[in-house]
Parts: C-alpha cells; sequence; structure tokens
C-alpha cells in the first residue's frame, strides 16, 4: 500500500512540475513577443489602473510567476506614483495574484480527486488546507494594511530610527512575553491604541477577529472531517488531527502573553508529522521587522519519493563546527550553547520537495529553503524541520528571461559558463543547491541556543546578520571539507556566490527581505577586500578576477570573519556591533564601508532601477537547450 502512494506522490509530483511549466510559459511568450498570448497581463494592467508598457509587462509576468512585487514597485517608482498610491496598487496586484493562484490550486485538487490519487484521508487533506488557504488569503491584505503599512510606518515616522523605536517598544513592554516569562523573538500579536491613544499589544483574534475566525471554522471542519477517516499507510491520523487543534487552540487564545506558549504547542505537535504530505503553518517574520509578528503563511510541501536518501550536509557543517569551536572558545566557556547546536543538528528532519499548495503571505514569494520551527525550546526537545525546494528552483531559474542588466554587470563570458551549467548540467546544479542552500539552512543551526535572537536583537539587527551566518556556515564547511567528493565543484559555488550577493542589491528598498541585502552587502565585501571583485569607477565596470590567489584570499577571508561571527554568537553581543564592521545605515538604507564597494551598490541599484525589466536578446536558450 505505501509502494503504491508513493507511485500517486510520484505522480501528483510530476503533474505539479508539468503545471508550473504551463506558468512558466508566460516568461517565454516575452521573450518571444508573443503578447496575444499575455491576456492575463493585459487583464492585470487593467484592473490596476495602468497604461501597459514594457517594463510593466516584464514586471507583471514576474510578480504572476515568480511572486516577487519588487520590480514592480520600481516600475511604479519611475513613473512617479505617490507612496500612498503605490501601497494601494501593490494590494490590488496582491488579490489579483491571490485569484489566480487560488484557481490554480483549486485544479490541483480536482486532478487529485479525479485521478483517484493518494487515499481518502490524504485527499481530505489538500481540501482542507485548501479551505483553510482561502481564508489565510482573505486575512493577508488587512495583516499587511495593519502591521506593515500602519503600525510600522507610524513608529519609524515617529522614532525616526529603528533604534529609538526598539527602545520605546522595550521599555513599554510592547514585545510578547515567551518561555519563562522572558520576551520572544517574535509575536503572534499586533499593537492597537487604546482610549487614551496609547499602544497596547492584542492577539491576532482581537485585531483580526473576523478574519481570525474564519480561519477557526475552516480548521474545526478540518479537523472534523479527518476524524471521519483513518491513515491507513502512515498511521499518522492523530497526529494531524492534533495538530490541527492545537493551531485551533493557539489561534483562538487572547492573552498576548500566552501566545507564544500555544504556538510552541503547535510546533510541538508538527514535529511529529513525518509523512510526505507536510503542512506548513505561520512560521516566519520577516516582514514585521520590528516585533517579528509571525506572517501568515499557509501550504503543503509535497515529498519527491525519488530524493529520500541520506544527506550528508549536516555531518559536514557537523565536522566544520567542531572544528572552528575548538579555535574560538579554547576555554569551553561557551560549551552548553555549541552542545544545544550539535545535538539540534542531529535531531534535523530533512523533506527535498516542492510547494503543492500555498496561501496567505506567500502570494508575496516563495521560499528556496526553510529550517523550522523557530522555537527553540521546541528544536530542544523534538529537532527542527528542513525543506528544500531544488526541482522547483531549478525549474523557474531556466524559466526566467535573460535581462540586460546581467549582461552589462557580469558580462558575455561569465554569464555564458553560468548558463550551460544551468541548462546543461542538472546533477551538479542539484550538487552546489545542496552546498549553498541546503548549507545556508543547516547554518541557521549553528552558535545559536533559545536565549539568542532575543538577546541580539535589541538593536532590531539580528536577522541583518543571521542569514549571512546561515549561508557562510554552509560556505566555509565546503572550504574547509577534508574530503574530496565536492572540491571540482568550487568554481560553480563561487560563482554562485558572486551572483547571488550581487543580485540582492536589488533587494535595498524592500524591507521585508532587508536581512537578505544585509547578506548580500557582507559577502560583496569579501569579495572587494579578496579582489575577486573591483569596480573601475571611471569606467563603470564591475571586473571578476578568480585567479587562484584571490580565490584563497576570499576563502582565508570567509572562515576569519564566520570565525569572529561565531564567538559574537557565543558570546551573545548585540548583532547591530558586528553588521557595523560592514555597513551602515544611511537614511533609509544600510551601505557599505567600503567606498569603492559602496559606489558599486549604488551604481547597480540605479542601474536596477532604470533597466531591472529590460530583456536581453543578444543571447538566447536555444544555445543551451
Amino acid at each position: 500500500m505505501q509502494n503504491k502512494f508513493l507511485e500517486d506522490v510520484q505522480k501528483l509530483y510530476d503533474h505539479l512540475s508539468e503545471k508550473k511549466k504551463e506558468v512558466n510559459k508566460l516568461y517565454s511568450f516575452l521573450e518571444t513577443n508573443q503578447f496575444d498570448q499575455l491576456e492575463i497581463i493585459d487583464v492585470m494592467a487593467q484592473k490596476l489602473g495602468l497604461e501597459m508598457s514594457e517594463d510593466l509587462r516584464v514586471a507583471l509576468v514576474g510578480r504572476l510567476v515568480s511572486l516577487r512585487d519588487d520590480s514592480f514597485v520600481q516600475v511604479l517608482k519611475k513613473r512617479e506614483i505617490s507612496e500612498e498610491k503605490i501601497v494601494e496598487l501593490v494590494e490590488v496586484a496582491y488579490k489579483v495574484v491571490a485569484e489566480f493562484w487560488n484557481d490554480y490550486h483549486n485544479e490541483t485538487i480536482a486532478y487529485i480527486q479525479e485521478e483517484n490519487l493518494l487515499t481518502p484521508f490524504y485527499r481530505e487533506i489538500f481540501k482542507g488546507v485548501y479551505q483553510v488557504g482561502i481564508a489565510m488569503t482573505v486575512w493577508q491584505s488587512s495583516w499587511t494594511a495593519l502591521i506593515i503599512n500602519g503600525v510600522n510606518k507610524e513608529l519609524i515616522n515617529k522614532f525616526k530610527t529603528d533604534e529609538k523605536v526598539m527602545e520605546f517598544l522595550e521599555i513599554n513592554n510592547l514585545f510578547d512575553l515567551g518561555h519563562d516569562e522572558l520576551t520572544a523573538d517574535r509575536s503572534y500579536s499586533v499593537l492597537l491604541k487604546d482610549e487614551n491613544n496609547e499602544y497596547k499589544s492584542e492577539a491576532y483574534i482581537k485585531a483580526f477577529k473576523k478574519e481570525v475566525l474564519s480561519v477557526i471554522d475552516a480548521l474545526e471542519e478540518f479537523s472534523d472531517s479527518l476524524i471521519e477517516l483513518e491513515d491507513e499507510i502512515y498511521g499518522q491520523k492523530w497526529e494531524y488531527v492534533k495538530y490541527i487543534q492545537s493551531l485551533i487552540t493557539a489561534f483562538s487564545e487572547k492573552r498576548p502573553d500566552r501566545l507564544v506558549h500555544y504556538w510552541s504547542e503547535v510546533d510541538r505537535a508538527w514535529m511529529e508529522i513525518t509523512s510526505p504530505i507536510q503542512i506548513g503553518h505561520p512560521l516566519e517574520y520577516y516582514e514585521d521587522h520590528y516585533r517579528k509578528a509571525v506572517a501568515l503563511e499557509w501550504d503543503i510541501r509535497l515529498v519527491n519519493p525519488t530524493y529520500q536518501s541520506e544527506n550528508q550536509r549536516a555531518k559536514k557543517l557537523k565536522n566544520m563546527s567542531n572544528e572552528l569551536y575548538l579555535t574560538i572558545d579554547s576555554e569551553k566557556k561557551y560549551k552548553t550553547t555549541f552542545d544545544f547546536c550539535q545535538k539540534s543538528l542531529d535531531k534535523v528532519q530533512l523533506y527535498i520537495g516542492r510547494p503543492a499548495l500555498f496561501f496567505g503571505a506567500e502570494y508575496n514569494g516563495l521560499f528556496s529553503a526553510q529550517v523550522v520551527p523557530n522555537d527553540e525550546k521546541i528544536s530542544k526537545a523534538c529537532g527542527k524541520k528542513i525543506f528544500a525546494f531544488s526541482d522547483e528552483i531549478l525549474q523557474t531559474t531556466r524559466a526566467k528571461p535573460f535581462l540586460k542588466l546581467a549582461s552589462d554587470i557580469f558580462g558575455k563570458e561569465f554569464l555564458t559558463g553560468e548558463r550551460n551549467f544551468l541548462f546543461k548540467n542538472t546533477a551538479d546544479w542539484h550538487r552546489v543547491y545542496d552546498i549553498t542552500t541546503i548549507g545556508h539552512e543547516f547554518g541557521h543551526i549553528l552558535w545559536c541556543d533559545e536565549m539568542s535572537e532575543s538577546v541580539m536583537n535589541k538593536t532590531g539587527n539580528f536577522k541583518n546578520i543571521e542569514e549571512f551566518k546561515a549561508t557562510t556556515g554552509g560556505l566555509v564547511s565546503f572550504f574547509i571539507d577534508n574530503e574530496n567528493d565536492e572540491k571540482e565543484l568550487e568554481k560553480y559555488v563561487i560563482n554562485d556566490t558572486i551572483k547571488r550577493a550581487v543580485g540582492l542589491i536589488g533587494w535595498m528598498e524592500v524591507d521585508e527581505v532587508q536581512p537578505y541585502y544585509c547578506e548580500g552587502l557582507i559577502h560583496l565585501s569579501g569579495l572587494f577586500s579578496s579582489g575577486v571583485l573591483s569596480f573601475d569607477e571611471e569606467s563603470q565596470k564591475l571586473n571578476i578576477d578568480k585567479s587562484e590567489m584571490k580565490i584563497k584570499l576570499l576563502k582565508d577571508w570567509y572562515i576569519s570573519v564566520y570565525s569572529s561571527l561565531a564567538l559574537h554568537y557565543l558570546e551573545k553581543q548585540d548583532a547591530t556591533i558586528w553588521l557595523h564592521q560592514f555597513a551602515t545605515k544611511e537614511e533609509k538604507y544600510f551601505l557599505p564601508n567600503n567606498e569603492n564597494l559602496k559606489n558599486f551598490v549604488l551604481y547597480y541599484f540605479d542601474k536596477y532601477k532604470q533597466m531591472g525589466t529590460e530583456l536581453d536578446f543578444s543571447d538566447r536558450k536555444e544555445n543551451y537547450l
């Protein structure tokens, strides 16, 4: 029975891949000027009340297919549309995108039913997740309006700097309390004004009563439907039921200082579910820079049965961190934290697959991988899950059109090599993804315990160094690996790091992904200080030097900087202190301290604003297929 079930999972997985291929065709219609095939984009522009142009068409396809709105926002800014109007149009675009993907997911449910795939129990899981997802998607609009475009803008306008905002929130006890009555590193509440016009913390159910009750109703129906059925394949019926009922309890809780406790029980119940059908719930909190209000994620992650073999990444990061720890803490002052991380690595469940259904906050962007839960107390007891969506990322990356910006910045030689690798070397592409992306997720686990984030985030910059710490953990474990099973991938790993670091500059003005932008600035600091990259300000040209000497300097820089960062974490020093070695906030955005690098970042971002949506027809995908 289990073999038949896994065959069904594979059939559904392949179907999702084909469906995504159809959506990705919108990119190819752009590349071949088949605008008559882009009627959905024309309708989108009409709903937005915007006159169609080449850059708008490219940005809207990106918004619909890749679920990112940064290019769309830049197009609106180029048209000198006011900030208030941009907020309005971004919300209209969200609703159009949500409608498209809701229908898309409904077709997936219909396919499962028509093909009689999985079992009645798991078919019901898909249906239940869909119904809850519709309610979560409706709620997302008011969540964004109140937290991101409401309270947070009010706070920064009033206090001018992030540090002053964080100070105000701490002094006035406006963070949720977590375990042991200590300040939590995230919140499941929102700030509302009371009758004295003072802020107070209120649970989601009080701030968004109608929307949350709608989610709870859908969850209750979901739970009731599962109770009527049996899981004959994995025997996890009661694990799923317990999980859904714990979600109902958490969403229903009104006391702000009990929220972290009840949501940790959600995570605890969730960690017991080990089947190939994994439900994702509100876990991440990138969007809210100040109180880390948890975003409205809701999805099903479907495991690819083909890829579920033992992964060596945890072992490699464990070996690296053991070696490094001996050099940075010879007196073993921080051994308790170190041991905590090592045990966490041992308990990771790794799921490689792709998103099957997704809703809410995920219509503003899907992750390429994820390590969760963030609640370290639960992780200490139950471990973590890592999800990696390599097939999805490869498919989307191959579908995206070539852009003039990349051609202008990197040059033909670099891009030709990268495109040959992307299109012609699937197996090694997946191995590089394992090193860089799955390595990144394991890297999050190192050097932290349950108190690290709340202690290190007093000035609001913990996430702005954490993403660099994660990626660099994977890179350093690769650079110092004594085994020779991956050495031939070094040039591709370094190329990937260069491309990613430069590309992240484009997110300078997107607050919810500021941690990745800051990560890019720190990578670029290493690439510039080692001489792998340099910017000729006169000719306005980025030079790439991957000579053996420069690559050695780069690797040495990574090992040295990562060692200092690991010690910073073990000592639980404030994140801003470490970040300021590389970048400082100037007015609204961080910029590098290195002048030559700063000039390049400003040059790149200016070009990104001008031509970030211009297609490059000097090279074609046919050259690589």
